[in-house]
């Protein structure tokens, strides 16, 4: 915000005696708001959306642009989304920086409040409920196991799959719960789930050398490390969708970004 703490800490001595509440509460962990301060978010978001509704109106040049966009994903859009989108970026705004940040859902609101992150690539079930989105492909998985595994070359019954052995991928919670889990119960199944792994990229590599089955998304296959097994049953498709804060909706910068990741997944030429 370019100002000194200082600076900060009397703002916020004139708007804890405007408002006569604390407004945030110092944690262990930083500061928290208050229930004053979490009721005005809202109102608050609506003003700084007028105000980047004010500056939009100025001519938008992308080759201008200096400052620095924040996204914030993890690896499976690193590989399926970000190579077009970081292309076309480099392209007609050379002079923009992009820092990627691994996707932490416990902190994303925070993150996003604060303004340390533009926008986040991922899956609707980590988003809150307020936040604009927009659908950028539906997506599946594909049931897969190593390339010398004694499970491949079979036609399996749901049964038979959630006996087997499964490696899950959980980027931003280290358990042994998978997307999936939910979809087993309601066939009357429980997975057995026997390791978790916190990033795509290392899936084929240990799927491999184990004997093991594993569900991944479609967009990361083909792999030579590992092949698909045929299933009498499968899982339903998920959305992949890109995010952002309320407040952040009439942004020229994040507007910009948006049109780009639509013209290339969202419009009607193939999916690449």
């Amino acid at each position: 915000m370019g100002l000194t703490q200082q600076a900060i800490s009397e703002q916020l001595r004139k708007i804890r005696n405007t408002f006569d509440d604390e407004m945030f509460i110092r944690t262990s962990n930083g500061v928290i708001p208050t229930l004053v301060a979490e009721n005005m978010e809202h109102k608050v978001n609506d003003i700084l959306a007028n105000i980047d509704e004010l500056i939009s109106g100025v001519s938008f040049d992308p080759s201008e642009l200096s400052g620095v966009l924040q996204i914030s994903t993890s690896d499976y859009a690193l590989v399926t989304v970000l190579p077009m989108l970081l292309k076309k970026i480099n392209i007609e705004a050379p002079n923009l920086k992009v820092i990627i940040r691994d996707f932490e859902s416990d902190d994303l609101n925070q993150l996003m409040v604060t303004g340390q992150l533009d926008l986040v690539i991922t899956f609707p079930g980590f988003i809150p409920d307020n936040y604009p989105s927009m659908l950028l492909f539906k997506e599946h998985h594909v049931c897969v196991t190593g390339n010398q595994s004694e499970f491949r070359g079979k036609k399996y019954q749901l049964s038979e799959i959630a006996k087997m052995p499964q490696i899950i991928v959980s980027p931003s919670r280290p358990n042994l719960k998978g997307s999936h889990d939910d979809w087993f119960a309601q066939k009357g199944y429980k997975r057995n789930i026997v390791m978790s792994l916190p990033s795509f990229l290392s899936a084929s590599d240990i799927i491999q050398s184990t004997n093991t089955i594993s569900f991944l998304p479609s967009r990361l296959l083909p792999d030579p490390k590992i092949v698909p097994l045929e299933l009498s049953e499968t899982p339903p498709s998920f959305d992949v969708i890109v995010a952002w804060h309320p407040r952040s909706q009439n942004n020229t910068l994040h507007k910009w970004v948006l049109g780009i990741l639509k013209d290339i997944f969202c419009s009607d030429k193939p999916a690449p």
